[in-house]
């Protein structure tokens, strides 16, 4: 059966493209505690089996990106998806850690694929506002699933064991290799151009060297590093600092990633009311920093209230819904030709900026205040309309 783009089913594949990542990281949260036991290993060592998924994401992004403008989307998302399928059984099968470990770098490559294509796909076949729309659907489904994943990761863990939950990606992966035979194939394929490590380094140095494509990529990773300082900084103040319990912790985390949806909406509201792109980002950027700087002021000022910290995690995550749609459609639309490989680019330079917030919000973090989150948020807010102002909106020659 052939899928057409403009059906729900196509928009709820890309959005499973894009979520896919997300599937291996907020679905386990709940049962590291259960695995190191199982496994015979520290709390410290537990949170390596993150940390090399988050690694692996990044780093293999930048080989998926030019290999799916040469050969298409389809044959990557199908090569990752078997790639989850293979680690998450090698998860589940696991009996110590380092054989743990190695499935989860597996797992990591091959979810990366699935979301490069998924943000290609858009520009391959959208333009204007409905590339804009389309965007804003992608980062609405990778929000969604933080929401979601960990009540089916703690509900699986309830009923069966740690093993279970790998059960999750495994679906995921399954329906989208199904899937490919209805969807057609995207990219534009040039027969004549050769994939060599020279012409992929020449791709991204024409990245490096596009002032828009660039500046839209940076405005999108700083913008993630300023969401990414609360996802870290608003777990530290209210469990550590406040003392909150981590379910009271969750209902707020939830709020964050309604707002996020929220904004996406918004974006797409102001878009058909005839506000650009440029004008849409400014909006999500004011707002942002405005809100981070109050953050700082009240920490600084030795305040620590909790109320004005949800406020502040509520208007920055709508801000990114704002920000990131009309930033990446933006990126991806410059130089069409290699539309996969700046769908890479976007994703390794988003997950540094996110790993770089998180380890400085929670190196500076002091035990009883939200002010390494709110500097942090605060930097990353500057750092955003630096890249947008300096870069992307800077006067042209």
């Amino acid at each position: 059966m052939r899928i057409h783009s403009d059906s729900f089913a196509f928009t709820f594949l890309l959005g499973l493209m894009a979520s896919l990542p997300t599937f291996g990281i907020d679905t386990i949260l709940p049962s590291l505690s259960a695995t190191g036991d199982d496994l015979g290993a520290t709390s410290a060592e537990m949170g390596l089996a993150m940390s090399v998924y988050f690694v692996s994401l990044g780093a293999t992004a930048l080989a998926y990106g030019p290999i799916s403008d040469h050969l298409g989307r389809k044959p990557i998302v199908r090569f990752g998806c078997v790639l989850v399928v293979c680690a998450s059984v090698g998860c589940m099968l696991a009996i110590s850690l380092p054989q743990l470990l190695i499935f989860r770098v597996i797992g990591g490559a091959g979810a990366s694929a699935t979301a490069i294509a998924a943000f290609a796909i858009v520009r391959d076949i959208f333009d204007g506002e409905a590339a804009a729309a389309k965007m804003a659907n992608l980062v609405l489904a990778i929000y969604i699933v933080p929401m979601i994943a960990p009540t089916i990761g703690a509900i699986l863990l309830a009923f069966g064991n740690w093993r279970a939950i790998y059960l999750v990606p495994i679906a995921g992966a399954l329906v989208l290799l199904v899937a490919m035979s209805g969807l057609s194939e995207s990219a534009r394929i040039d027969p004549n151009v050769r994939l060599s490590p020279a012409a992929i380094v020449r791709n991204y140095l024409r990245i490096l060297r596009h002032p828009i494509c660039m500046g839209n990529i940076l405005c999108n990773a700083a913008a993630a590093g300023a969401m990414f300082a609360y996802f870290t900084g608003s777990s530290l103040f209210f469990i550590n600092a406040l003392g909150l319990k981590p379910y009271e912790y969750g209902v707020i985390f939830a709020a964050s990633s309604l707002a996020v949806m929220a904004g996406t909406r918004v974006s797409g509201k102001l878009s058909r009311w005839g506000l650009s792109p440029a004008q849409v980002i400014a909006t999500g950027l004011v707002i942002s920093t405005i809100l981070a700087a109050s953050l700082l002021v009240m920490a600084i000022a030795g305040g620590n209230s909790a109320v004005v910290v949800v406020l502040v995690m509520v208007g920055v995550a709508l801000s990114f819904g704002l920000i990131s749609p009309h930033a990446t459609n933006e990126a991806l639309r410059q130089i069409p030709e290699i539309v996969g490989s700046i769908s890479a680019a976007r994703a390794f330079v988003q997950m540094a900026a996110a790993a770089s917030s998180s380890a400085m919000v929670a190196a500076l973090f002091d035990g009883h205040s939200a002010f390494s989150m709110a500097l942090v948020m605060f930097a990353f807010c500057l750092l955003a309309i630096a890249a947008y102002v300096g870069i992307v909106r800077a006067p042209k020659d």
